[in-house]
This record gives structure tokens, sequence and C-alpha cells, in this order.
């Protein structure tokens, strides 16, 4: 499946008084990637995703008749990301202490006196609703159910809280296990645009996560 995620317009946190979440993704360098958008060409990404592999840190492919690597010098040219900060995965837990899902779930909740069945974004008081939405549509997108936290989706969120993370090793990482994410097409194409060339009508992607959100939030009411 090709997930085409959504665009963050730091100027929408910005008139929404997300204050927090705003200076969150800055200090996490994350604006210039969350605020990318473009064409992309879905035959294309699929063949990418067909010939990925791993090399090193690296994501290697062949497209077209040409060798591609998303270094970590392309990531900094194009996002501004380094490959810097904590590499998140249950061996480095000590960041956050004995983390327990259910916990951690209810200290974001609007009520934190509600049973928990699922760990619902809904529930979730608005700034850690709206980072939990750019979590699974955009840095760590899947293909259904943007709703529902995996402990892995609150351990993500609860170490960007308190630590700079290493924002390339997920997005790889979750890449390399075979996610069609198009934002990240878009990197891999962005230093050579004749490469982005296909007989077929590209997708956009530019959906604003703002009104997405706002729309979601009306179906709710």
């Amino acid at each position: 499946m090709i997930n085409n995620p959504k665009v963050v317009s730091f100027d929408w946190l910005k008139i929404q008084k997300l204050d927090n979440v705003r200076k969150l993704l800055k200090d996490q360098l994350l604006r210039r990637f969350l605020e990318m958008k473009g064409n992309i060409y879905p035959d294309l990404i699929r063949v990418f995703y067909i010939n990925l592999k791993f090399e090193g840190n690296n994501l290697v492919s062949h497209v077209k008749g040409v060798d591609m690597e998303i270094t970590h010098d392309v990531w900094a040219a194009i996002t501004g990301l380094k490959y810097a900060g904590l590499r998140i995965n249950k061996g480095n837990l000590g960041v956050v202490g004995d983390f327990n899902k259910v916990q951690y779930y209810k200290s974001c909740l609007k009520n934190q006196q509600a049973q928990v069945r699922t760990c619902s974004v809904g529930g979730l008081k608005l700034d850690e609703r709206v980072l939990a939405l750019i979590v699974t549509c955009i840095l760590t997108p899947r293909g259904s159910n943007h709703f529902v936290l995996t402990e892995e989706d609150l351990i993500y969120i609860c170490i960007m809280k308190k630590i700079d993370a290493n924002q390339i090793d997920v997005i790889n990482r979750r890449n390399g296990q075979g996610l069609k994410h198009l934002k990240f097409f878009l990197l891999v194409f962005a230093k050579d645009e004749a490469q982005a060339q296909s007989p077929r009508k590209p997708t956009p992607i530019k959906e604003s996560l703002g009104a997405w959100l706002d729309h979601w939030e009306k179906i709710a009411k």
C-alpha cells in the first residue's frame, strides 16, 4: 500500500496557538520535512521499494538504470535533518524510566480518569492529539487506522518531548520495513528531477494536516 501523507503548516500551528507542538517540532529539526510537498510518481515508487535494501545506515535502491542511495548528506541537504540524537528503541528506555504504555497514554488524556480500552487519538489533549497524528500520518505512517496508537508510537512521542530523537533512523527503519511513504519519495528524487519523469500522471502531496483534522473532528462530533 502507498500512503499519501499530510503536510503540516507551521503557520496553521501558530494560528491554532499550538505553540508547544510548534516549538517541539522545530527543536527536533522537523519543519522542512513536515512542510515538504510536490509531485510523486506511484509507478516509480513501487520500483524503488521492490529494489530497496539497507547498506549500513543508508537505504539504497535501483530505479530506471540508476543506483540511488539516501545518505546522511542527502537527508541534511534536503530536509535539514542530521543523523544525530537518540535512536528510539526499547533498549533506550532509560531516558523515560520504566515506560508503561497505558499509564503514559492516560497522562495525555483530557479525562485522565477515563477507562482505557484502546489507545485512541480521539481522547487526547489537543497538543498530544496533533502530535500523535503527525507521527501516525507523516513521520511513521501506516496503511490504515491512524487513530489507534501503538506502544512504539507512544514511546516515540514520549522521547521526543524529553530529548532530541534520531528522526532519520526512525524514518529509515520504517521505510526499510517496506512502508511506501510518498513524502520520503520526494527526498529520493529531489536531487534529480529527470529521474522522476514518468508517463503516468503524478500524485500531488498537498493535503494539509490541519484541514484533515478539522474535517475529522466535525465528523466525530
